[in-house]
């Protein structure tokens, strides 16, 4: 029996899962969710035994029932291969009583690859099924990781055009020379003036334009998404969750059943609503702990059960979390609201409304699983400059948030349960952020001077995504207006 997908804003909507893939975003802006989470049908100690590539088909085979073995392994395989520098695709590293699970090495040095890999794979094999005959024009808004690890998954895969919106004054300079220096005839990055809400909004209303759909398809193309509003890309991050716990197991770390917490720093809610739902399969996982930097709009939401976006948007060192729409929080709005279509829709018409909305005790209570938190600029920084000092190990800015939010977790809880810290990105991604919070007089140098002097701090090798943007020419300079991103995908795709 198919597991079928229904949309979390028509509860007549429903898709297979290649159809929910290549579709990306359902009817009415809505989101696709699994009819039901599907329960693990392998023990822990099964899965402790086995690699990420057959861990990760254990888990995807439950979700995605239309495709069969073959297929499936043909996109894992092809996805988790030597574009990871290690071939266990994730580590686990344990510094200071704490295991930090490292999702960067995969060859945009950003946890995005952990799912961006496999989604092409996944997407053009949902085409051959459907018998797509149209072009599909993968449209995705980036807070930095997501732009490059889509770019780079999708380049030059045949039948494929991939558009990238990125906010041209909110990323870090090295994620922006990863965009803009981005190979491939099919591939194309445009900054705007405006920030991540921004360019996210949008890519919602250009996928909910109809008219616009009927241009695309007179023309040859349909939309299709690499954000974490595509199913493609959410199962693919609760694998890793389900790897962490068997690995743990299989070092001896933990006892088959014991339980876990989990700390994430998140701002779209993907990453965390991932070990939600591998909790929810069964993982033994206590805590799930919500990282937020200073734009805090989750901490307040779990705080006090509303949430709204009406604030002041700030830019901080950790740029992949600036965010004040979580588009995946809908997805556990509407698990909670008893899987009530028209309920969400309710609360999602007052977030574009009003910029807010507030859940009843009732759903909180289903969120009790949740702790949300924060860490400040300073705070981010001082986290890094602690750890390094303590144990020579070096994080970027994003799992700083993560590593100071468990802190206070520790201080208000006094919970000694062992705790994964999600590590997000490698700190060469952050250079200047990352080197300033170790010691200010690292300012002065260049950002290529610091990623040097990081390699020599950290020991760590320099990532070849570093390397290869040294000296690599600049491709994509297009910057607009918010208000003209629908006009620059009509250019790109010939249709004005």
């Amino acid at each position: 029996m198919d597991l079928l997908y229904r949309s979390t804003r028509n509860n007549e909507e429903t898709a297979k899962a290649s159809e929910a893939i290549l579709r990306g975003l359902a009817g009415e802006g809505g989101l696709y969710v699994p009819e039901q989470i599907p329960a693990l049908d392998k023990s822990m100690e099964e899965l402790s035994g086995m690699s990420y590539q057959d861990v990760a088909y254990e888990v995807m085979k439950l979700f995605l029932t239309d495709f069969t073995e073959e297929e499936l392994r043909h996109c894992i395989n092809s996805a988790y291969d030597k574009k990871f520098d290690t071939p266990h695709i994730a580590e686990l590293v344990k510094k200071d009583g704490k295991y930090f699970l490292e999702l960067f090495h995969g060859a945009t040095i950003a946890f995005k690859d952990m799912a961006l890999s496999i989604l092409p794979y996944l997407l053009t094999t949902s085409a051959r099924k459907n018998h797509v005959k149209n072009e599909i024009v993968i449209l995705t808004a980036t807070s930095g990781d997501t732009g490059k690890a889509a770019l780079a998954g999708f380049a030059d895969v045949p039948g494929t055009k991939i558009i990238v919106f990125y906010p041209k004054h909110g990323v870090s300079p090295i994620q922006e020379k990863q965009m803009i220096t981005q190979r491939g005839e099919n591939t194309y990055v445009i900054g705007i003036e405006g920030n991540f809400d921004d360019a996210q909004t949008g890519v919602k209303k250009m996928f909910s334009d109809t008219a616009l759909a009927e241009e695309m398809a007179a023309a040859g193309y349909q939309f299709s998404s690499a954000n974490s509003i595509n199913i493609g890309r959410l199962v693919p991050q609760v694998v890793y969750y389900v790897y962490t716990y068997a690995a743990l197991l299989a070092q001896g770390e933990i006892a088959d059943g014991e339980q876990i917490n989990v700390d994430v720093p998140t701002g779209n809610f993907g990453n965390i609503l991932a070990a939600y739902y591998a909790k929810q399969m069964g993982v033994p996982i206590a805590k799930l702990i919500c990282a937020s930097n200073e734009n805090k709009v989750l901490f307040d939401f779990f705080s006090s059960g509303c949430y709204d976006k009406n604030r002041e948007f700030i830019l901080t060192s950790s740029p992949s979390m600036d965010i004040l729409i979580s588009s995946n929080l809908e997805r556990l709005i509407y698990q909670t609201a008893g899987r009530d279509a028209e309920k969400n829709s309710a609360y999602m018409k007052a977030l574009n409304e009003a910029g807010r909305y507030e859940i009843t005790d009732e759903m909180r209570e289903q969120m009790k699983d949740f702790y949300g938190n924060y860490a400040s600029e300073e705070e981010t920084a001082a986290a890094i400059k602690k750890i390094y000092e303590q144990t020579g190990y070096i994080m970027d800015t994003h799992t700083a948030v993560a590593e100071s939010v468990y802190e206070k977790y520790m201080a208000d809880t006094k919970d000694d349960t062992k705790t994964v810290i999600v590590s997000t990105a490698s700190p060469y991604k952050f250079t200047r952020s990352v080197m300033n919070a170790i010691d200010p007089a690292y300012d002065a140098q260049s950002d290529f001077a610091l990623v040097d002097e990081l390699e020599r701090l950290s020991g760590v090798p320099v990532p070849q995504a570093i390397e290869d943007i040294r000296s690599a020419p600049v491709l994509h300079d297009t910057v607009c207006e918010k208000e003209e991103m629908c006009s620059q995908v009509k250019r790109i795709l010939g249709i004005q």
